[in-house]
């Protein structure tokens, strides 16, 4: 699967009521297609996937199935309990979804190969990335054994043992050589010329969501970005649980596009931190601008 350049994570848009606003997501959606992501994955992390109920998951996947029409690829959050992940995989299929992003199963943990069976199941249904966070931590042979699993494309890392990536990285590409690697760290960027070092060139941007200006000023070589507006960016990230999503909601909002407000148990931006991000956003605009 062609996947390339800026992959775009929306957030998933509330009214002030709570629900689903399909509108808006769309809006959300055709913003970003207009500069040209290399992907989009709905409803995943930065989507609140772990807030959604199946019928919202599975609505915000067909709208932005009916948005990105078929343009680039299109990847929908999966995982938790096993029935709930078969439900979001088999429901993503039908609204035309290209493939998954796994998340880690709820809770549960077995062997190495009870989570093998856990992504064989679920693979069956659609193309699937594996996410490695929380409770699921890879040793280089067993993504090996994962990669060699029908179905099974990828790999996304949220832990950041550039160790352990390297090894996996060697393990892999030796047998599977076309296999899938990303940078899945909250505001991936900063960590990019580690990544990069290893051989890891892919990455998710939640900065894209926001001010997809400032992203592709990146990925086309400005790295004074990283300096003058991801590090602050990630400092800013740090001061409160659960602001990895909360930022980048409040980014949406400041641009202009109500997309209402996070679900408990995150909570929402305060002023002060609000003005924090206002002030960096404008910063990054001028610097990818220069």
């Amino acid at each position: 699967m062609n996947l390339s350049g800026v992959l775009f994570f929306p957030v998933t848009p509330f009214d002030a009521d709570g629900t689903l606003a399909e509108q808006v997501l769309a809006e959300h959606v055709r913003q970003g297609m207009e500069h040209g992501p290399g992907g989009v994955f709905v409803a995943c992390g930065t989507g609140e996937f772990s807030a959604l109920s199946e019928s919202e998951h599975a609505r915000a996947v067909r709208v932005a199935a009916e948005v990105v029409g078929g343009r680039v690829p299109l990847f929908a959050g999966a995982g938790g309990p096993l029935g709930a992940a078969l439900n979001q995989a088999r429901a993503a299929r039908e609204a035309g979804a290209d493939g998954l992003l796994l998340m880690p199963p709820y809770l549960a943990q077995g062997p190495g190969h009870g989570f093998e069976a856990y992504v064989r199941a679920v693979a069956e249904v659609l193309p699937v990335i594996v996410y490695q966070r929380g409770s699921v931590v890879l040793e280089p042979e067993a993504v090996v054994a994962l990669a060699g699993v029908p179905g099974v494309i990828g790999l996304k890392d949220g832990l950041g043992d550039i160790d352990r990536m390297q090894r996996t990285v060697l393990a892999v590409r030796e047998v599977y050589p076309d296999f899938l690697f990303f940078n899945g760290l909250p505001t991936a960027e900063l960590t990019m010329p580690a990544y990069r070092g290893i051989g890891v060139e892919l990455y998710s941007s939640a900065v894209f969501a926001f001010a997809p200006e400032i992203a592709l000023a990146y990925l086309n070589g400005d790295e004074r970005l990283l300096t003058e507006f991801y590090a602050p960016l990630v400092r800013l990230r740090g001061k409160v649980p659960g602001y990895p999503v909360a930022l980048v909601k409040a980014g949406v909002r400041l641009r202009g596009l109500d997309v209402g407000a996070v679900r408990p148990p995150l909570v929402e931006v305060t002023g002060e931190h609000l003005e924090e991000l206002e002030a960096l956003i404008k910063t990054g605009l001028e610097r990818a601008a220069s």
